[in-house]
């Protein structure tokens, strides 16, 4: 009876090693798709894997920082958690950027990383780095394996503190004698961990003295920030927009959460947004932040930020509450529990005129500055008319996947952001090099969408090697690089705050087409307005990748803006 039992308890848990046991844990968790850089280091990881290749698809990239941004761009689009695997030394220090990348956004990241033996710690053997220590203050948590026995607890705590409450990104790092090393394997999901509270109990009172703000308000004004998104907290937020009648504005990472047609949108928050909500946030009487952090680029000045208005801030991290600015009401909570709670205690209301101030603010921006980007009757071509002819060609209902710079701002103020989880791009640390392998995640994440990187020449630079593995592994992304030769966003401050003095900002490019010619994938450069239609035609028509280079205005400036620590209400036409 006893031998019986035993062999019952074998088969219920099998003999494995620590290595297949990192990849039986990925696939308990529904993982399908892994970026990576295999190596020394985690080679029995790399050598499991091989076994389950019909279970889970491993996608072989150029760079381990490609894989962090393919991983951020997998979990934006799809809203799983990314998976990304690096090997110890080198290729866990290349991960650094994606993980600071991911936890200024709040992406859901796990990364696992190979280590020398536990015997090896400490004797600065090859290859050996304290990548604990070196990520400790990017992640949102992080822990060293040493014991076979102990990967598949870690990997279930690592899921469950990636995805909970506010995302971000972890790391798992495992010693080469914990790949090797066997045990009886048996996988528990991590459902709650103790002294860890991802989402806070709601306080109803605070909804109710919330919503008493708003129903005496005359001008409410709503801010929608990535939390809205990260909570699917869309269709709440309308519905409390639309019964009592409030703008909303988005900011950078909230972008998609509303669609950018609807008549209570006014526009992008910050010091590339649209004027109205720059201007009029100095005028509202009650503002509602709902998750978001009170972001410099969208507050300028904090001392005259808003100082008409009592404050009430839905947000699900404790720590952004009162660190910038100081709220009246704190609604500590999940954006869509708080905005639903809300909603059954606000008043219907209606502010036509609050509204008018919005759309004259708008006219005049229009008249000023837009008109004149997306419609061009003569000169160089502009970013903005680019940007607009993609957006009518994809109906808005591409995921665009944005690098960092003037691009970025023309973009994200132009593309008509139709459905949620649409703009991808790197907010918080602002990543040159994001685009190319967040956009490859993206496509994998959702590859029945249309996924369109919009790239700068200099962005482009960082991250080009990517051409490779979209070669490789096949994925239909479309490539657009807005070529201006110069690093854009540096030059426009130059030349609006350093006297034109242009410093290690003009670029000598190379030819982008011929090489993505070289990584097989077809492509054309266009410099002439009466080509670029039916160019982005044939780039969205074609059946897999394929690079479009546009030669822009080369000295073309973003406006609106407001100058770096001046208040919103300073904001530039010109």
């Amino acid at each position: 009876m006893k031998a019986e039992e035993a062999d019952k308890r074998l088969a219920a848990k099998p003999v494995i090693s620590g290595a297949e046991a990192v990849i039986r844990s990925l696939i308990a968790e529904g993982v399908d798709t892994i970026f990576g850089y295999p190596g020394g280091a985690i080679m029995p990881i790399y050598d499991a894997l091989y076994d389950f290749q019909d279970q889970v698809h491993h996608i072989l990239v150029r760079h381990e920082q490609g894989a962090t941004h393919a991983a951020q761009g997998y979990a934006r689009s799809s809203g799983r958690t990314g998976v990304a695997f690096a090997t110890s030394g080198p290729g866990a220090t290349n991960l650094v950027t994606g993980l600071a990348d991911a936890y200024m956004d709040s992406t859901p990241m796990v990364c696992i990383t190979g280590q020398v033996g536990a015997a090896l710690l400490g004797t600065d053997a090859f290859q050996e780095t304290d990548v604990i220590g070196i990520t400790m203050p990017i992640t949102k948590w992080n822990i060293q394996v040493t014991r076979q026995e102990d990967i598949p607890g870690a990997i279930a705590k690592a899921f469950y503190i990636a995805r909970s409450g506010r995302p971000g990104p972890v790391l798992v790092d495992i010693t080469k004698n914990a790949q090797f090393g066997e045990f009886e394997y048996e996988y528990i999901p991590c459902t709650a961990i103790r002294s860890y509270q991802p989402v806070p109990q709601l306080n109803l009172d605070a909804v109710t003295a919330a919503a008493a703000l708003i129903n005496e308000a005359k001008k409410p004004f709503l801010l929608v920030g990535h939390g809205v998104l990260l909570s699917g907290a869309e269709k709440a937020l309308i519905a409390l927009a639309e019964k009592a009648q409030i703008p909303m504005a988005s900011t950078l990472l909230g972008l998609s959460a509303v669609p950018v047609d609807h008549p209570l949108y006014v526009g992008m928050l910050g010091m590339h947004g649209n004027y109205g909500p720059n201007v009029l946030t100095g005028e509202c009487d009650a503002l509602i932040a709902v998750g978001m952090r009170f972001d410099d680029r969208v507050t300028g000045d904090v001392e005259t930020y808003a100082n008409k208005a009592k404050v009430i801030h839905i947000e699900i991290d404790a720590a952004e509450i009162n660190k910038i600015i100081k709220a009246d009401v704190a609604v500590y909570a999940d954006a869509k529990t708080a905005l639903e709670a809300l909603l059954e205690e606000v008043n219907p209301a209606s502010h036509e005129q609050w509204i008018a101030e919005f759309q004259a603010a708008h006219q005049k921006e229009y008249d000023k500055v837009q008109h004149r980007e997306l419609y061009p009757e003569a000169g160089e071509l502009k970013m903005a008319e680019v940007i607009r002819l993609i957006s009518e060609k994809t109906k808005g209902e591409a995921v665009l996947v944005t690098d960092v710079g003037q691009h970025q701002m023309v973009a994200s103020r132009y593309y008509r952001f139709k459905n949620p989880n649409t703009n991808i791009t790197s907010g918080g640390m602002g990543t040159m090099g994001f685009s190319l392998p967040a956009a490859m995640g993206a496509k994998m994440g959702t590859p029945e969408k249309e996924v369109v990187a919009i790239i700068g020449d200099g962005c482009f630079q960082m991250t080009l090697q990517e051409l490779g593995t979209i070669y490789q592994s096949k994925i239909g992304v479309k490539i657009v690089i807005l070529n201006n030769n110069f690093l854009g966003m540096v030059r426009q401050w130059q030349q609006l705050f350093f006297d034109k003095r242009y410093s290690s900002t003009e670029m000598v490019n190379p030819d982008f087409v011929q090489i993505a010619k070289g990584f097989y994938i077809p492509g054309k450069k266009i410099t002439a307005r009466e080509d670029i239609s039916a160019a982005i035609d044939e780039m969205l028509a074609h059946d897999g990748a394929y690079l479009l280079e546009v030669v822009v205005e080369k000295e073309d400036n973003v406006f609106p803006m407001v100058p770096a620590g001046a208040p919103v209400a300073n904001i530039r036409l010109e």
